[in-house]
This record gives structure tokens, sequence and C-alpha cells, in this order.
């Protein structure tokens, strides 16, 4: 086994043990893709990793700027993810700035920003997920079409507006709120944890104010959506089947908002599977 094939080996290991939902759709795609994604993959999660690590946070900015560095010396790397990273690169279209805008959106967790506005939260969502659609993108087979990335970068952002409503109790107990101010004032919410760490919904404001996030995620889904026309069957089925996956959890937080009051909210493994055997055959995300 050369250098390079266990570098892909450490990747797709990272992948198997951490992508809980991305596995999903990732293993549909044809082996060098498949591998190349990996890469793009457990270097996203290395960076992610450092944001949600413990600790403290000038020692996770320094960490942040190492990876930073990193990237800036790709081709001579002896790390096996940067290695993986670098040779995918070489093989498909990959852009490479999309892990410094990564880097900046987990910056902003590190520092513990709040979002005045939706549009405010929107530009963490591009940084830490729009990046993650542009990547992926870059691995897919598609034919050449200008309007390819900003679907990407919608579904990304997508994805990310559903991770926020799913983690709202597990993340403000970290002390992190992802949802605006501008909302959370408009429906009268202010968001709590009881004894027991349940989100506190006195009198239903912040289930209707979830109901309503997610009915807008939806509309970012129907744009990002546009982009499987543009792939080839393997790229599409792994796109539908990463969005299927998400979208069936924002149904579920849609139709029962207190079902994330108490617990982190996933889809059972035969569901995931259903959603990937589905989009692998043509049937679309759902």
């Amino acid at each position: 086994m050369t250098d390079i094939d266990e570098a892909y080996r450490v990747c797709a290991q990272i992948t198997r043990e951490q992508a809980r939902n991305f596995h999903y759709g990732i293993r549909l795609l044809p082996p060098q893709r498949r591998a190349a994604l990996c890469a793009l993959y457990a270097l996203a999660r290395r960076i992610d990793d450092i944001g949600d690590g413990d600790l403290p946070t000038p020692e996770r900015l320094e960490a942040l700027a190492e990876v930073r560095a990193g990237l800036d010396g790709l081709a001579s790397s002896t790390d096996p993810v940067l290695m993986a990273v670098h040779d995918a690169s070489r093989r498909y279209p990959v852009p490479l700035p999309a892990f410094g805008e990564l880097i900046d959106g987990v910056e902003m967790d590190v520092t513990g920003r709040r979002y005045e506005t939706f549009d405010e939260l929107v530009e963490y969502c591009r940084c830490v997920a729009g990046t993650v659609g542009r990547l992926c993108l870059g691995v897919f087979a598609s034919r050449p079409d200008p309007r390819a990335t900003r679907y990407a970068d919608r579904l990304g952002i997508a994805l990310q507006q559903t991770n926020i409503l799913r983690d709202i109790r597990e993340d403000l107990s970290n002390g992190r709120v992802y949802l605006p101010q501008r909302d959370l004032d408009s429906f009268g919410v202010e968001l709590a944890l009881d004894e027991g760490g349940s989100l506190v919904d006195k009198d239903g404001e912040l289930a209707a104010l979830i109901v309503a996030s997610a009915q807008r995620a939806r509309s970012w889904y129907d744009d990002g959506l546009r982009l499987l026309p543009l792939l080839d069957r393997r790229s599409g089925a792994c796109t539908a089947a990463m969005a299927g996956i998400y979208r069936q959890l924002l149904d579920r937080i849609e139709r029962g908002p207190q079902a994330v009051y108490d617990r982190r909210l996933s889809l059972t493994s035969w569901q995931k599977a259903r959603v990937a055997t589905r989009a692998l055959v043509g049937w679309g995300p759902r």
C-alpha cells in the first residue's frame, strides 16, 4: 500500500466512524469520487472538532490557525488527511479556498458570536455548510451550469438550518444560540432550560418559532435541490440521500417541535438506509 493509499484509508475510516448522516450518501459514489469526498469530509471534520473541543478559546483559535497554515503548505504535507485532500484536489476541481471559509465559520463558534438577523445567520451557515456543498460539487460529476455552485451553496445552508433547529437544546447547554435574536423577539421567546435540562416553552411560543423556521428552511431546500438534474446518477443519488435524511428530520421537527426539547432527534440506521436506497434507484430525496 502506497502512502497516498494509506492516507485515503485513514480518511475513509474517519468518515465511516463519524459521518453518521453523510456516510449514507457518500457510499453511493463510485470508488474514486467516494475516496475524494471522504478526504474532504475528514478535513472538514477536523476543523469542526477543533471548534467543538474542550480547549480554552485561545488554543482552539491557534489550532484553527495551524489548519489554515497547513492548507497553504498542502503539497508538502505528510499529514495523511492533508495528503489525501491534496491528491483529491489534483484529480477534481475542488475549491480549496472553501476550507478557509469553513475555518472562518468555526471561528465564529469559538468566539461565541450571536446573530441579530436571519441574514447574519445565513452568513454563518454559508461558511460552515455552504462551503461543504461547494466542496462536494467539486468532486461530483456534473454538467457545466453557472447555477450549480449557487444551488450547492443553498442546499448546504438548508441542511445547516435543520441542524440548528435539531440542536437548540444541546447548543444552549453549551452556551451557544443560533436562532436570530429578531426571530426570538418576534415570537416572544427567551431560551432557557429547566432543571432537567429540557427546553422551556410554557405557552408554545418556542414551538411556533421552530415551525416557522422549518417552513423557511424548506424554501432553501427547494432551491438547493435544483442541483440534482445537473448531476450524474451516482452524484445525484449521493446528494439526494444526504438531503433526504435531513429533510425527513425537518419533517419530524415541523410536525412535533417538542421532540427537540429534551433529546437529539435522529433517524434510525434503517430509515437512513431506506432514504439512500430510494435515492439510488432514482426516487428522489423523499
